[in-house]
């Protein structure tokens, strides 16, 4: 077998030209017309499934036509080609009931591409041909709802993702791939697990150790009008959720055909510090699932992409076949690979979209009212399991201005790890709060951990200390890493809590070290909290605890740049609990001296911050008093203040202007929002106006989910969006079913024949294609 190659061995052929992949293994099939013997083979000849269909079993019982298909493309210029490995993993074998053949297909894969790959390089020295094991991403998705009717259901799990992905990357490797590529993505949450265990396996295998570990490509599919993947991500938010990953190259593929692909290629050239590729369809299917796109046309274009200066590699997809391949490289052969710009040094999280943190931006505010231990009300809310209120607190946080939003359940009476993985799975299917990235704020570990195999953005971990020692604290950092996210370190050690502002700096600097040197934690997802400490408690030693943090976050600023400061504000203020007038006017004050230190980001109840030129002046006096340690009297004197400033009334309630308009106006919103707090309300209303309770559906409901139909078409809606408008008007068709069932049952009381359907519309798509779960979704 040919030695494996190595990183910087594929990285110098990065550097020397634009190296060119494949074309559609399965398209290449499809022409064979293999029937169920071909398939079967003698080894599977007594299977009790059907196997016509199961592509990758044909490396195993047709290896002639697998190796005739990689030798058509390598004789078209290939320089990698893809193992017959797409669906070769336990979660789409479970169809063909072929589980527990999975290493064995992949071991067969793997063997006929190298076979085929070393004969080429043999016929031509010149041309190492290399291979690539191609690890599809299933056929579920870990970050959608497969029922309508509960949107924290997943057909799925992060870790029986691992554990698949585990056992086709190790028979890849082992059958001698060079290249490991996580392909066709539609959901990040899928890709991120798919990474989260080859970064295992790398950990944990000899062979991949020091310049033995493979070249690692990932590669994301945008899969409709709005620019999004399946699951509701940017290109832009993928990018920012796994640039974690140790990746030798990024990008894009199928779905789409080249010009339809132009806009995502060139965000990622723009974005990604790495090699950047492309391997995009023979255009769009037509009306009998054909590909259009001539090798002439399609080459064209990716010589336009190339010239621009955007790809390291390129290939074709579904539909691409030799002479596809064979007029890329004839036509982009020439062309100088992308230069990879500069890492970008600001500290960036995501939701469905990317959040930058640039030092030039405004205070980032993480929203604290999904928080069990700070707030009374979300707390009931939970306890009572009533989730749809809670999830209204964390839109009212969104809503408020929150950047990120905090969610913790640490609760004694609840299972923590299933309520955090219950609302955050609600919270992936609302995406006007999935598009900002979630803090995971938890003190149990286990919790954290349940919490982030929920993300499929890039969120942030609150917290982890040195309190239990050094090598709890480099493990769980590592995890931390391995899943993505970025790191709030707490200024804790074995010793305590730091109060002072030398115990502060001893804590911060020798985290850093470890984080940076021992764990290979970037700077700029290292976030320190110096903590904030309740100030005004009559204890002495309390008097700098303000001063101290606001001194700790200028000299950590100082240290270290590239590394954000921030602390959970309310904590400052906890003496005057009761009195939220006097409280918002300390947070308001706190933060605007913290600020003016350079504190990057805080905990706060979004939307109900004091402004501070408004602060009453005598409240504010007393207040900076305290805060700033002015005068050895500021807590009584506050304390005496403090009676005399009444509660501040509560803030009016949402607007709800919408309600105003007319009966179709409010269904076509409630359907186009996905709001379904009022449906059934309205459905009732129009069963007073409609004759009939078809005519609703057929003309007010349906009327709104053609504006749902109209917008998603245009790209200003993507499909998370349109899963929650179908959830509203599945809910009001529910509504009327009673009212039809009894209107039918009149009608035959009265001897008349209902109107029964026509035609039946049989919807067919190919099983497990991004088609087929937008289709079950």
């Amino acid at each position: 077998m040919t030695r494996r190659l190595t990183i910087a061995e594929f990285n110098a052929l990065l550097a020397e030209r634009i190296l060119f992949f494949d074309g559609a293994m399965g398209t290449m099939l499809q022409g064979y017309a293999l029937d169920e013997a071909d398939f079967r083979g003698e080894a599977f000849k007594d299977h009790p499934a059907t196997l016509k269909g199961a592509n990758d079993l044909l490396s195993i019982t047709r290896p002639d036509v697998v190796r005739e298909v990689h030798d058509a493309f390598l004789d078209a210029g290939a320089d990698i080609i893809e193992t017959n490995t797409f669906n070769a993993n336990a979660v789409a074998m479970a169809d063909y009931q072929l589980v527990g053949a999975v290493r064995e297909i992949n071991l067969a894969a793997a063997r006929v591409a190298r076979e085929a790959a070393d004969a080429a390089t043999a016929r031509d020295p010149s041309r190492r041909r290399l291979v690539a094991g191609a690890l599809g991403p299933t056929t579920k998705t870990a970050s959608l709802s497969p029922d309508v009717n509960d949107a924290a259901a997943r057909s799925v799990t992060f870790d029986e993702l691992v554990a698949t992905y585990s056992e086709q990357a190790a028979a890849l490797l082992d059958g001698g791939v060079d290249i490991l590529l996580v392909e066709t993505s539609y959901d990040t949450l899928n890709m991120k697990a798919a990474l989260f265990a080859v970064m295992t396996l790398f950990d944990e295998r000899p062979d991949c150790q020091g310049n033995g570990r493979p070249p690692l490509l990932a590669s994301v599919t945008i899969t409709d009008a709005s620019g999004r993947t399946l699951s509701g991500q940017t290109v832009d938010a993928f990018w920012v959720s796994v640039k974690h990953a140790p990746l030798s190259a990024v990008g894009v593929n199928c779905a789409l055909g080249a010009d339809d692909m132009r806009p995502h290629v060139e965000a990622l050239a723009k974005n990604a510090h790495i090699p950047v590729f492309c391997y995009p369809n023979a255009g769009l299917p037509n009306e009998f699932g054909q590909y259009d796109d001539t090798p002439e046309h399609m080459a064209g274009l990716l010589r336009e992409f190339a010239d621009a200066g955007w790809l390291n590699l390129v290939g074709g997809c579904c539909g691409t076949r030799p002479e596809h391949v064979r007029a890329i490289a004839a036509t982009v052969a020439g062309c100088a690979p992308r230069t990879p710009p500069q890492p970008n040094p600001y500290s960036q999280l995501s939701g469905l979209e990317p959040f930058t943190i640039r030092p030039d931006g405004n205070l980032v505010m993480i929203g604290e009212r999904t928080n069990i231990t700070g707030s009374a009300r979300f707390r009931k809310l939970i306890e009572a399991d009533d989730y749809e209120k809670a999830l209204e607190v964390a839109r009212t946080q969104v809503e408020g201005g929150a950047n990120i939003l905090d969610v913790n359940m640490d609760e004694g009476l609840i299972d923590s790890e299933a309520a955090m993985t219950r609302l955050l799975n609600l919270i992936g299917s609302e995406p006007d709060i999935a598009r900002l990235p979630i803090m995971i704020d938890s003190s149990k570990f286990s919790v954290i951990e349940a919490g982030l195999k929920c993300l499929q953005g890039k969120g942030v971990v609150n917290s982890i200390s040195l309190k239990e020692g050094e090598e709890t604290f480099k493990r769980q950092a590592r995890l931390i890493r391995r899943y993505g996210a970025s790191v709030v370190v707490m200024a804790f050690d074995e010793t305590g809590q730091a109060d002072t502002l030398e115990r502060k700096l001893e804590i911060v600097e020798r985290a850093h070290g470890i984080l940076t040197r021992e764990v290979g934690f970037p700077e700029e997802d290292i976030v320190f909290d110096p903590n904030i400490l309740t100030v005004a408690t009559g204890i002495e030693e309390h008097n700098q605890y303000a001063v101290a943090f606001i001194e700790a976050t200028r000299e950590i600023k100082r240290r270290f740049p590239r590394c954000k400061v921030s602390g959970g504000v309310s904590n400052i203020s906890f003496s005057f609990r009761g009195n939220n007038r006097v409280r918002e006017a300390f947070h308001s004050a706190f933060l605007y001296h913290a600020i003016q230190a350079g504190l990057d980001m805080a905990i706060v109840n979004a939307g109900q911050l004091e402004v501070y030129e408004e602060i009453p002046k005598a409240l504010l006096e007393h207040v900076e008093d305290v805060l700033l340690d002015r005068r050895p009297d500021a807590t009584e004197r506050m304390v005496d203040f403090a009676e005399t400033v009444g509660k501040k009334k509560k803030g009016a309630k949402k607007d709800d202007a919408w309600r105003s308009g007319t009966l179709e106006q409010r269904l076509s919103h409630a359907l186009v929002k996905g709001i379904d707090k009022f449906i059934e309300q309205d459905t009732a209303e129009a069963l007073e106006k409609y004759d009939r309770p078809l005519h609703i559906i057929e003309g007010p409901l349906m009327a709104g989910m053609n504006v749902v139909g109209d917008l998603f078409g245009a790209g200003k809606m993507f499909l998370p969006q349109v899963v929650k408008s179908a959830r509203a008007m599945k809910k009001a068709v529910a509504f009327l079913m009673p009212h039809m069932e009894r209107e039918k049952a009149e009608m035959l009381a009265r001897g008349e024949v209902p109107e029964t359907a026509g035609a039946k519309i049989v919807m067919a798509t190919v099983k497990g294609d991004v088609h087929d779960i937008g289709k079950n979704i």
